[in-house]
C-alpha cells in the first residue's frame, strides 16, 4: 500500500462537460483518469485533485469576505441567524450555538446551500434543508462570492463523480442523473 496520497489531475474531465459526445482524445483521457481514481480508491481510499477549476481568486475573495463578516459585531451577524430560515437550515450561528454529540461547539459559522425560491415544490412541501439563503447586508459582496464558489466547486465535484462512475464502468453522468442533479 502506498504511504502517500495520489494526486490526480481532473482537468480533462472538466473539458467538454457540456458536449453531448466527447471526442476520442477526451474519452482516452477520461478513461486514464478513471483508472487513476480506481487505483487510488483501491489502494489508499483517498486522493488529492488538481486541475479542479476552482480559481484562486475565488478562494481568496471568499476568504477575505468571510473574515469581514465574522469580524462584525454579534448583533450584526445575528441579522441572518438560522432561526430566521426555518426548515431551510441556513444562516449564521454563534459561538456555542451548535451541538456536536450533545456538547456546544467552540465555533461560529454560517450555512448556505442551493438557492431555492418559495415556489419550488420542495420548499412548498417543507422539505428540510431546502429554501432560500440568508445573505448579510455587510459585506454585500459575500452573496456573489459564495455563489461563485459553490458553482465552481459543484462543477469540480461533478467531474470527480464522473471519473468515479467511469472507474466503475458506468456512464460518466450516472451519479449526476441519479443523485446530485436535484440536490
Amino acid at each position: 500500500m502506498s504511504q502517500s496520497l495520489p494526486v490526480i489531475d481532473i482537468a480533462p474531465l472538466l473539458e467538454g462537460r457540456d458536449a453531448s459526445t466527447p471526442d476520442s482524445s477526451q474519452s482516452i483521457a477520461h478513461q486514464h483518469i478513471a483508472r487513476e481514481i480506481e487505483q487510488a480508491c483501491r489502494d489508499t481510499g483517498f486522493f488529492y485533485i488538481t486541475g479542479h477549476g476552482v480559481e484562486a481568486r475565488v478562494l481568496d475573495n471568499l476568504e477575505r469576505l468571510s473574515h469581514q463578516f465574522f469580524a462584525l459585531p454579534l448583533n450584526d451577524k445575528l441579522g441572518i441567524s438560522m432561526d430566521k430560515a426555518g426548515r431551510a437550515w441556513r444562516g449564521f450561528f454563534p459561538l456555542h450555538g451548535e451541538l456536536t454529540s450533545g456538547k456546544p461547539d467552540h465555533k461560529e459559522g454560517i450555512y448556505f446551500g442551493t438557492e431555492l425560491g418559495m415556489d419550488d415544490a420542495r420548499v412548498k412541501a417543507g422539505l428540510p434543508l431546502h429554501g432560500a439563503n440568508l445573505w448579510p447586508a455587510n459585506p454585500a459582496e459575500l452573496q456573489r462570492a459564495v455563489t461563485e464558489y459553490m458553482d465552481q466547486t459543484v462543477r469540480a465535484a461533478d467531474a470527480v463523480l464522473a471519473g468515479i462512475a467511469l472507474s466503475l464502468g458506468l456512464d460518466a453522468d450516472y451519479f449526476k442523473k441519479l443523485y446530485t442533479d436535484d440536490p
